[in-house]
């Protein structure tokens, strides 16, 4: 078994003439919880989105759970990118609800197209989720009936309907109100708790701090420093972190 359940080797992508990420290397274990911060532009999210196969990368390697999304900048076959990416869920920072269907058929939808479950099987699983996220009584509204941060939650819940090994989060609270963020951040503590491998693009330094086991900060679309919370927020090696930590802490 390999110890990473994600490796990124030397991940470069342009978007025309402008180059988002450079050489972009990552490795995590299974279970860790990795926080990565940096200025607006820097390509955190084109990265994160790379790993969900939302963006297509012009060169470098991604590999999860040993097996690879792309190697050397060449992809597999549909159906072997959607196998490998059915591993993971990601949760974004506009939510990303269909309006249309109530909290319980936004969850059930995805299940049901992939149809691996019972219909009894999925809806009790989607009974968990919203109890886990706090919103048992919310199944049956509508997206445009909640508060950001119950939308947030929903979510995280449906993400999660698919029992993924790893959850990306897309600056999942950067949207919201300050008094709707902690909610959001309290359901991700717990799933840090549960060691659920996460991927969290994040301008919450104070969750960064406290709950990711490893921080990594980029900029101009490469990682610069990374090291322990400790490390990184208490002494930061490299000038550009410096710069950035001393603007935003």
């Amino acid at each position: 078994m390999d110890k990473n359940i994600i490796e990124v080797t030397n991940l470069r992508k342009s978007f025309g003439a402008l180059e988002v990420l450079k050489n972009v290397s990552l490795r995590v274990a299974p279970s860790e919880v990795v926080a990565v911060i940096g200025p607006s532009g820097s390509g955190k999210s084109t990265m994160l989105r790379s790993l969900a196969h939302l963006e297509v990368v012009n060169g470098g390697s991604i590999v999860i759970g040993g097996q690879d999304l792309v190697r050397d900048g060449v992809y597999p076959s549909g159906a072997k990118v959607r196998e490998i990416t059915s591993r993971m869920g990601m949760v974004f920072q506009h939510f990303n609800l269909f309006p249309h269907l109530t909290v319980r058929g936004n969850l059930e939808l995805a299940p049901k197209l992939v149809k691996q479950l019972s219909a009894a099987e999925i809806a009790r699983r989607a009974s968990e989720l919203l109890e886990k996220v706090g919103l048992q009584d919310k199944g049956e509204s509508y997206p445009s009936n909640l508060s950001g941060g119950q939308k947030q939650r929903v979510a995280i819940a449906r993400a999660l309907m698919m029992s993924p090994e790893i959850l990306l989060f897309d600056e999942p609270t950067s949207a919201l109100d300050p008094e709707l963020t902690g909610e959001v951040l309290q359901v991700m503590r717990q799933l840090a708790k549960e060691r659920m491998t996460m991927v969290v693009v994040t301008h919450e330094m104070g969750f960064a701090r406290e709950v990711a086991d490893r921080v990594m900060f980029m900029a101009d679309g490469e990682f610069i420093e990374s090291g322990t919370p400790e490390q990184l927020f208490g002494s930061p090696q490299h000038e550009r972190t410096q710069l950035f930590l001393n603007r935003v802490l």
